[in-house]
């Protein structure tokens, strides 16, 4: 892994590891509770992608330095936890979007350098970027962000295509980096703003047509099913 990708990486781990522990502060966990949700938020999509690539042992145990890196990121936000405490709910969506960026570039970087195909390049990237942050939300009893309303999965999906395409067509790192990087933050930033959702899909009943000529003494006609393309209002 060149330099400048594994200090990414690096960033990446602090960036989610402080989302970890805002939310542990805000779910009002102890400090052994902030240590984990920092760790599994910071190291938990590459360890999945590593076991489904079959790499042995995964990246954290061949390199340590992650795991002291998320210890120092839990201590300094002990010691500033009245400033984590008064960060705002918006710093854990956008800190959450910049770590999402970071590790979708990540993955996909490490899964191409392994001679897999594009398209498991993407998925290893959506996986690194999205795994972490699950685990996080499920073990503070929120609903995972992957599975809210606003884009998400979407834009780790973006960026993946981009940074593998460029990557293909043989484009300069840095380049590939910078536009994957700027493509996934930017649509992710873009629908937590602007609350852009995909359609959704669901089952609704049509109320049956009246007909002249019906009596009212007519058996009535039963409402049918169709699948429909739906959009929720916005939440104000």
């Amino acid at each position: 892994m060149s330099g400048v990708v594994y200090w990414l990486d690096m960033t990446g781990v602090i960036v989610f590891a402080l989302s970890g522990v805002v939310l542990a502060c805000r779910s009002r966990m102890d400090p052994f509770g902030m240590l984990v949700l920092a760790a599994v938020t910071g190291i938990g999509g590459g360890t999945l992608r590593d076991l489904v690539l079959g790499i042995r042992p995964v990246f954290w145990v061949s390199d340590p330095t992650y795991l002291w890196v998320i210890l120092a990121t839990v201590g300094v936000a002990l010691l500033g936890f009245h400033y984590i405490h008064r960060l705002s709910r918006r710093f854990l969506p956008v800190a959450d979007a910049f770590g999402l960026a970071l590790f979708v570039v990540i993955g996909t970087h490490k899964a191409l350098l392994l001679g897999t195909s594009a398209v498991v390049a993407v998925v290893m990237g959506i996986m690194t970027g999205v795994a972490g942050g699950m685990l996080r939300d499920v073990l503070a009893r929120r609903v995972p962000m992957v599975l809210r309303e606003e884009i998400y999965a979407t834009a780790a999906m973006v960026g993946g295509i981009v940074y593998a395409g460029l990557y293909t067509l043989g484009a300069p790192l840095y380049a590939t980096i910078a536009i994957s990087l700027g493509a996934t933050l930017g649509l992710r930033l873009a629908a937590i703003r602007w609350r852009l959702a995909l359609p959704q899909f669901a089952w609704v009943k049509v109320a049956p047509k009246v007909e002249q000529g019906d009596s009212a003494l007519s058996t009535p006609k039963k409402a049918k099913e169709r699948v429909r393309m739906i959009r929720r209002q916005r939440r104000r």
